[in-house]
């Protein structure tokens, strides 16, 4: 092999190389994925304590156990309540901090219309809590929408599944 090839193949490669780098760190330090790895195990323990804590609560409610019900509620306010405090805690994208300050506050409303429904339940006021859990659900797709871009799958909220 002459030197100029020796050479215009040590370019080549030394070409690629430098290409490849840039490539393997922007792959690496993807923001959303990054984020998103930080905060589904998160959401993920909230979601499996609400499964737990919500369960039969819609039957419960149709059999006018709204006292029972209510507690549950409350205590699945406190459960979300501890992952919002946990959530907020995890460092924002910079590019995202907008969207993600949005859905933290929107969380933190589910937090409070948990807690609202859970004591309209406790009062044996059910008309009340139901238009409760509807702005509930209504908020939960507003949350859900501000960060469709991350493809959550735990940090996507879905209250249907237990009210």
């Amino acid at each position: 092999m002459g030197m100029k090839s020796l050479s215009t193949t040590c370019t080549a490669v030394l070409s690629l190389t430098m290409l490849a780098v840039p490539l393997a760190q922007a792959e690496e330090a993807d923001p959303k994925a990054t984020y998103k790895e930080a905060v589904e195990p998160i959401c993920k323990a909230n979601t499996e304590a609400n499964k737990r804590i919500l369960k039969n609560v819609k039957k419960e409610v149709r059999e006018g156990k709204l006292k029972l019900a209510g507690r549950q509620f409350g205590k699945a306010g406190a459960a979300l309540n501890r992952a919002h405090a946990e959530l907020a805690a995890v460092p924002k994208p910079a590019e995202y901090t907008a969207k993600l300050t949005k859905w933290l506050s929107l969380v933190g409303a589910e937090v409070t219309l948990f807690k609202k429904a859970g004591s309209q339940l406790k009062a044996e006021n059910k008309i009340a809590a139901q238009a409760t859990v509807i702005r509930l659900q209504r908020n939960a797709n507003q949350a859900n929408n501000q960060v469709i871009v991350f493809e959550f799958h735990y940090c996507r909220f879905d209250t249907s599944k237990f009210t």
